[in-house]
């Protein structure tokens, strides 16, 4: 009984303050941009509790951009494995969601999926942060069903 309590005061609290940390894959830096614009008080994401860390060890949502290149894909797992668990990854934008116009060069591997597993794909190039926000909150409303979050793609015009 104790234990389904405090699981449920952290699911609760995962819900509720989402920490997130931000990692450019190798992107042309639209999709950073739109990433650092939802942050800002105009999108207002502190409203959901969402909250910019500098570590993965304090975070609960990676937030990626970009295709996976040679170059960076260990240090892409490296902070993956840093993570705590339940951790969810984001793939923010066309490159990080297939490779996007990168795909096919010979020193990229694809989108984000090709080196970790993504929970979420937020297609779009770039992708707007209206878009953003509203994939990462039905990402962490699949944590109230209980069940391991299928891949969302969030569409808005």
């Amino acid at each position: 009984m104790e234990n389904k309590v405090i699981e449920r005061v952290v699911t609760w609290a995962r819900m509720k303050s989402p920490w997130i940390i931000h990692f450019n894959c190798g992107a042309c830096n639209g999709c950073d941009i739109e990433v650092l614009d939802a942050l800002t008080p105009r999108f207002d994401v502190e409203r959901f509790g969402v909250m910019l860390k500098g570590t993965p060890r304090h975070a609960d949502v990676l937030i990626a951009c970009g295709p996976v290149t040679r170059q960076i894909e260990a240090r892409l797992k490296r902070i993956y494995s840093q993570m705590a668990e339940p951790k969810f990854v984001v793939a923010v934008g066309a490159c990080a969601c297939s490779g996007g116009v990168f795909d096919g060069c010979y020193n990229v591997l694809g989108g984000v999926n090709s080196a970790i597993p993504v929970s979420a794909y937020i297609p779009g190039c770039p992708v707007r942060p209206e878009a953003l926000i509203d994939g990462v909150v039905k990402l962490l409303s699949t944590l109230e069903k209980k069940e391991e979050p299928a891949p969302a793609v969030s569409k808005t015009v």
